[in-house]
């Protein structure tokens, strides 16, 4: 190659290059269409797949989440690799986002269908059996959920739910709960006044 074949060559690379980053490789309306569609399917899924696949309960749970991005990736960027692009893909799956956060604010029942409702698996020490089947979980993950909680054993839970976003949220039985140092301290002052009381001379 010659000097001046590799003077021509520089000056076009450098136009390839700022084109490839920085120019829409398709359309910007398909680009916002792929992503809106992408962002619903997903909440779809999520919807559908229940409170199980968000708590990520076991290895498999969790292989599904790492993954899910990756699968849908293509769907959103097309054939479109550029910056402006993928910027423009992100800032409106954020804006979506917010858009259906804003919604759910003032409209419980949309709340309600986007996010559903705490399922409880835990009642006065007893298992719900049909919360359990219909969330796909095992008594054993139940366990270890709970003792993870601070709960020793199924029987010391009052009420314990599983919340939209996976979360687990335990009640433990009165005679159950931890006693706090505060607390602790309260009854021991307590305690001694009423054996300095008893103790005391009576008053002549």
């Amino acid at each position: 190659m010659t000097l001046s074949m590799l003077a021509g060559a520089l000056p076009a690379a450098r136009t390839s290059i700022w084109s490839d980053m920085w120019n829409f490789q398709i359309p910007a309306t398909e680009k916002i269409l792929r992503t809106i569609g992408v962002y619903v399917a997903i909440l779809v899924i999520v919807r559908l797949a229940g409170k199980r696949l968000m708590a990520q309960m076991n290895s498999l749970d969790l292989v599904v989440v790492l993954l899910l991005s990756n699968v849908v990736q293509n769907a959103i960027i097309g054939e479109d690799n550029s910056l402006t692009g993928g910027i423009l893909g992100a800032i409106v799956l954020v804006l979506v986002n917010a858009g259906m956060d804003r919604a759910a604010q003032h409209w419980p029942a949309f709340d309600r269908l986007t996010s559903g409702s705490p399922t409880p698996v835990v009642r006065d020490g007893e298992i719900v059996e049909d919360s359990l089947d219909r969330l796909g979980m095992t008594a054993a993950e139940l366990d270890s959920a709970l003792r993870h909680q601070g709960a020793d054993s199924i029987g010391e839970v009052a009420v314990a739910t599983i919340d939209p976003g996976g979360s687990i949220t335990v009640d433990l039985k009165e005679a159950e709960q931890a006693l706090s140092r505060g607390e602790f301290e309260a009854a021991m002052t307590q305690l001694h006044r009423r054996l300095d009381a008893l103790t005391s001379p009576p008053p002549r």
